[in-house]
């Protein structure tokens, strides 16, 4: 049974990305862009957006609430509304703690998750005001449980998925749908970084169908590829005991 109002006519879609420089955001865009949406998006590299071919672009960093108001009242302007706001930001750097770094911690905090309240702030106004519409938030399977080296990064998407859940037990009898997207790997610039084997690895395209599918069917928790998450979903459940000692093996950390 779908969680949220099915999105099936694209052409009648506006769509605004967050984070649509590169990787995930970036192939979303085009995805959308080729079924006919409207699509406005933004990132701190107006080059990068310029590439894209989107009808709109708006450059802004995440971490300047101003500019995300900014944004969203020029998005609305040039659209009329909003009916798809996606937060893809999100930076990544593996961390374990016996190199604890305070700078790229707060970092991740600033970007992946209050950068997504300061998007809630801009977006959520406009999409109450109209009754409708839907918010998509990008976290990770990396925020179901602790992983090694995600020390950074893992609390900040598990901080995403309990807003998401929290976002749509509030909002599910005001017309707006809520999502959170929990890819594995996608082979983007973030993970280029990492110096251990990926399982399952996915192009960005790959992922943005994916996404698009789980959009379309009405999903909350939108997860790929199956054949590793179905998995990683079995451990969540663990006991733990039992889940830091799977984790350890597969890991060898």
């Amino acid at each position: 049974m779908a969680l949220n109002p099915r999105i099936l006519d694209w052409t009648a879609q506006r769509v605004w990305i967050i984070g649509a420089s590169s990787g995930i955001g970036a192939a979303l865009a085009q995805a959308l862009i080729a079924r006919g949406a409207r699509v406005a998006i933004s990132a701190r590299r107006q080059a990068a957006l310029d590439a894209l071919g989107a009808d709109l672009t708006v450059p802004l960093d995440v971490c300047d609430a101003d500019a995300l108001a900014a944004g969203a009242a020029q998005v609305q302007a040039a659209f009329g509304g909003i009916d798809l706001a996606v937060y893809c930001a999100g930076t990544y750097r593996a961390m374990r703690a016996n190199a604890f770094d305070l700078t790229s911690a707060l970092e991740h905090d600033d970007v992946n998750y209050r950068g997504a309240l300061h998007w809630l702030a801009a977006i959520l106004p406009a999409l109450r005001g109209q009754g409708a519409g839907h918010l998509s938030l990008v976290s990770s399977v990396a925020g179901w449980r602790g992983l090694p080296q995600a020390m950074a990064y893992g609390p900040t998407k598990a901080a995403l998925i309990n807003l998401a859940e929290t976002l749509f037990l509030d909002l599910r009898d005001t017309g707006i749908g809520v999502s959170v997207i929990n890819p594995g790997f996608v082979e983007t610039p973030l993970t280029a970084a990492n110096t251990f084997t990926m399982p399952a690895l996915l192009q960005p395209a790959q992922a943005a169908s994916a996404i698009i599918r789980g959009w379309e069917h009405g999903a909350f928790d939108i997860h790929f590829p199956r054949r590793f998450t179905f998995w990683l979903r079995l451990l969540r459940c663990l006991p733990d005991r039992l889940y830091f000692s799977a984790t350890r093996r597969m890991t060898g950390l």
